[in-house]
């Protein structure tokens, strides 16, 4: 369902579990990026409406997923702060193409790896962390990456045909097994 070729190894969940701190500000940090990027799509595909309103739906659920970290990390002491971002992204995006429309059809499937890896994570997380009120925080976002995912996956769709989308889902979840396979040991939730 989560289109992801490889599964995260289980050293990411301990190394997660060891820098839990860490994580809790990465993931507010990613909720930020992911509506930021909804934001920037919109503005640089302004002839393709029907990306309009779903990415403006994801924009706002991002946000609020933010305040609910922010708010978390306030309940547990935690300072939001800046942070050195994991290259996992950056280097997931250098597999896009470069002439339209496949550059915005990869750029919607690598929002998609990346709203999978997430859900595959907090599922880890769901499953491995000791505070129960953390473990239902991650359980609860579980469904909303799920659907993040299928919405970028839908959307590249309406861009070519079906069988290329899937086909470069593909190449691209390789790509993005590749990156995880040499990932730095940053405590991320991408890394």
């Amino acid at each position: 369902m989560l289109n992801l070729v490889a599964p995260t190894a289980s050293a990411w969940t301990a190394r997660a579990l060891a820098h839990l701190d860490d994580v809790l500000v990465d993931h507010a940090h990613c909720e930020q990026k992911a509506a930021g990027n909804n934001l920037r799509l919109m503005f640089r595909y302004p002839d393709h409406p029907f990306l309009l309103e779903p990415l403006s739906r994801l924009a706002r659920e991002e946000l609020m997923h933010f305040e609910a970290v922010l708010r978390l990390l306030a309940d547990r002491g935690i300072s939001f702060r800046r942070q050195r971002p994991a290259p996992y992204a950056g280097r997931l995006r250098r597999f896009t193409r470069t002439a339209e429309p496949e550059r915005l059809i990869d750029t919607l499937l690598c929002c998609a790896l990346i709203e999978a890896r997430s859900c595959e994570r907090f599922q880890l997380l769901a499953e491995s962390v000791a505070d129960p009120g953390l473990a239902g925080f991650y359980t609860d976002l579980l469904a909303a990456e799920a659907r993040h995912h299928r919405v970028y996956v839908d959307l590249a769709g309406r861009l070519g045909p079906e069988a290329s989308i899937r086909t470069r889902l593909r190449e691209l979840a390789e790509h993005e097994s590749v990156i995880l396979a040499e990932a730095s040991l940053l405590p991320r939730l991408h890394s």
